[in-house]
C-alpha cells in the first residue's frame, strides 16, 4: 500500500511527466558535429563547425577555414552561397529511399568520403549519414551543408581527402558524378542477388 500523499493518479501523473521529459530528450539531437576533420593518412586538421556556420551566415571566413580558402583561391561569398544552398527533398520519400538497397548502396559510397572520425565502418557511418540527412531535412532551412552538420550524430565528422579527390577526378562532369553514384552501386546490387 502506498503512503497517503502518493495516490495512484499522482503516481500516474508523475510517470507521464517523466515520460514526456524522456521523450523530449530523445527528440532533441544528443550529439551534433562540432568539428569537421580533414584527413589524409596521418595528416588531420579540424575545422570547427562554428567557423563553417559563421561563413554561411556572414560570408566571412575565419581561422583555418580562411587559410584553406585563401590557399585554394576560393571566394568566401561563393562558398557561403554553396553552404546555404538548400536541397528541396520530400521528407517521407527521402526517408524511404535511404532505407532501400539502392539508398544503402549510395550511402556506402558516400561513407567512403565522410564518416565518424574513429569509426569509418559502414555499420556506423551509413546510419550517421542517414540520420544527418533526415534530421537536416526537418530543420527550418531544409537540408543545407550546415543543417547536415548540425544533425550529424557524431562530434567529429571526418572527410577522407584522398577518397574525395578520387570522386572529383572521376566526376569531371555532372554526368560522371551521376554515373559514379548510380551505376556502381547498382552493379553491386546485381552481384548480391541470388
Amino acid at each position: 500500500m502506498l503512503p497517503k500523499p502518493f495516490t495512484r493518479s499522482s503516481l500516474l501523473a508523475m510517470a507521464a511527466g517523466l515520460g514526456l521529459m524522456s521523450l523530449s530528450r530523445v527528440m532533441q539531437p544528443l550529439h551534433a558535429a562540432t568539428e569537421v576533420a580533414l584527413v589524409s593518412g596521418a595528416f588531420r586538421r579540424s575545422i570547427p563547425v562554428k567557423e563553417i556556420e559563421h561563413l554561411a551566415e556572414t560570408g566571412e571566413a575565419t581561422g583555418l577555414l580562411e587559410d584553406l580558402l585563401d590557399l585554394s583561391g576560393q571566394d568566401p561569398n561563393e562558398v557561403s552561397q554553396m553552404l546555404n544552398q538548400s536541397l528541396e527533398l520530400p521528407l517521407v520519400l527521402t526517408s524511404r529511399l535511404v532505407n532501400t538497397r539502392i539508398g544503402e548502396a549510395i550511402l556506402r559510397r558516400v561513407a567512403r568520403i565522410i564518416h565518424p572520425i574513429y569509426t569509418p565502418e559502414p555499420e556506423v557511418s551509413v546510419p550517421a549519414i542517414r540520420a544527418g540527412v533526415i534530421s537536416g531535412l526537418q530543420s527550418e532551412d531544409g537540408l543545407t551543408a550546415v543543417s547536415f552538420l548540425k544533425s550529424y550524430p557524431n562530434a567529429v565528422m571526418a572527410v577522407n581527402l584522398p577518397a574525395l579527390f578520387g570522386v572529383i577526378e572521376k566526376a569531371e562532369s555532372i554526368a560522371g558524378l551521376v554515373q559514379f553514384f548510380s551505376d556502381s552501386p547498382l552493379d553491386g546490387l546485381k552481384e548480391a542477388q541470388p
